[in-house]
């Protein structure tokens, strides 16, 4: 009779096969993504290279930036679906990736606060606009070649909020705005985190223009406020204008989940 494993050492075993799981998941979808990995690689190497050399700013954004990638690399490879039957994760997911490279040496700045000079600023605000223009080019490319998913959707948003919560920082770095700009970067992640007690909040909503329109409004109006020719109280009322027209938008979602939520426990009684 063969030896029987008491519930310690199946306690003990099951993390184990969990993270061997994990593993060779990671190794698949890495496989499916290695065109992309390296090409953001590149891009990340030589933003980087560029704001150290032209900018002055230190060899540590090296670090910083690919600190910031891998911590991508590992949340998209995580999250990611195995795609059966292609050879990659699709044009549309390619586009995205793309800019969530650009976006990693935005966010590795913040982490270089005295370096934010203007000519650092000019910089950071050419990357931080080109990804911002392919924000627009993800979204057609999939409805073009009928590649809507969700978890390109979410990838989407996801690197949205990115790369407004790193705006917000630096606008405030840079004492174009007061620290209260950083509730434009945060409101996102307050709603999530407040979907954590309220789990109404955590349903799907229905599309919206009025979101994406104030998504791109919030981007832009973070970008004209970092420009070091922007009068700091002019820069200030811009990301006040924006934060409004944000928290307006939130409330008007909130109310939606909170409704239907409502309706739904009424009506399954």
């Amino acid at each position: 009779m063969p030896p029987r494993e008491d519930s310690n050492t199946m306690y003990h075993s099951l993390p184990e096969a969990q993270w061997r799981g994990l593993i060779r998941q990671l190794r698949e979808r890495t496989s499916l993504w290695r065109t992309e990995l390296l090409l953001g690689l590149v891009i990340v190497a030589l933003a980087a290279t560029v704001l150290h050399v032209v900018t002055k700013v230190p060899a540590t954004v090296f670090g910083t930036s690919l600190f910031v990638y891998l911590l991508i690399v590992f949340t998209v490879l995580y999250h990611a679906p195995s795609f059966p039957g292609q050879s990659g994760p699709g044009p549309a997911n390619r586009v995205t990736f793309l800019r969530a490279a650009l976006i990693v040496p935005v966010a590795a700045l913040i982490l270089h606060p005295a370096h934010l000079d203007a000519d650092t600023t000019y910089w950071l605000l050419a990357l931080a606009t080109l990804a911002l223009l392919l924000d627009g080019v993800d979204g057609a490319v999939a409805r073009r070649t009928g590649s809507i998913t969700r978890f390109g959707a979410r990838f989407d948003m996801e690197l949205d909020a990115l790369l407004i919560m790193a705006l917000a920082i630096l606008v405030w770095q840079t004492g174009q705005a007061g620290i209260w700009v950083l509730l434009i970067g945060l409101m996102r992640y307050l709603f999530v985190a407040a979907g954590w007690r309220w789990q109404w909040l955590e349903n799907d909503l229905p599309p919206s223009r009025r979101r994406q329109t104030i998504c791109v409004v919030q981007s832009v109006a973070l970008l004209v406020a970092l420009v070091p020719l922007v009068p700091s109280g002019f820069a200030g009322a811009i990301a006040l204008g924006a934060l409004l027209v944000l928290t307006y938008s939130f409330i008007v979602d909130i109310r939606w989940l909170y409704l239907a939520h409502h309706r739904y426990a009424r009506d399954s009684r």
